[in-house]
């Protein structure tokens, strides 16, 4: 197994993961601050796929708490797309419904305050995503 990059897709930020080469933990990169150009944004995601050489694009994907697809969930794919557009490997989606609670519970429980909990929430929902994924799916 070599590596994936795991995405945590938001509105104002992106959090960002990376596995082992033995695709058996996930660390966590960075918060991006998206910069309003969905363009810049992907192409910078693609320069960090070029750095870290990941077999596979991991997107965070949104769902209603029934399974359905929302409107959050589209903007993803849309981003998703702009991503893809000239990466050599392969993609998928994972569901990410209370990562992001996953997330916040951890850093409340680390003490952290909310002006630090903001800065590495997105980070940690990624690792979260990336980590429930190299859970289920082992041998890729």
């Amino acid at each position: 197994m070599l590596r994936i990059l795991a995405l945590d897709v938001g509105d104002k930020r992106i959090g960002i993961a990376v596995s082992d080469p033995l695709g058996l933990t996930a660390q966590g990169l960075e918060t991006y601050t998206r910069t309003g150009d969905d363009a810049k944004d992907a192409a910078y995601i693609r320069t960090l796929a070029e750095k870290y050489a990941p077999v596979r694009l991991l997107f965070g994907l949104p769902r209603n708490m029934d399974g359905s697809y929302g409107f959050q969930s589209e903007k993803v794919r849309e981003f998703a797309r702009l991503v893809l557009e000239g990466f050599q490997g392969e993609h998928a989606f994972y569901d990410e419904r209370l990562t992001t609670v996953a997330a916040e519970r951890v850093l409340n429980e680390a003490e952290l305050g909310w002006k630090e909990r903001r800065k590495v929430v997105d980070k940690l929902a990624a690792v979260v995503i990336l980590q429930g994924y190299l859970a289920t799916n082992p041998r890729l």
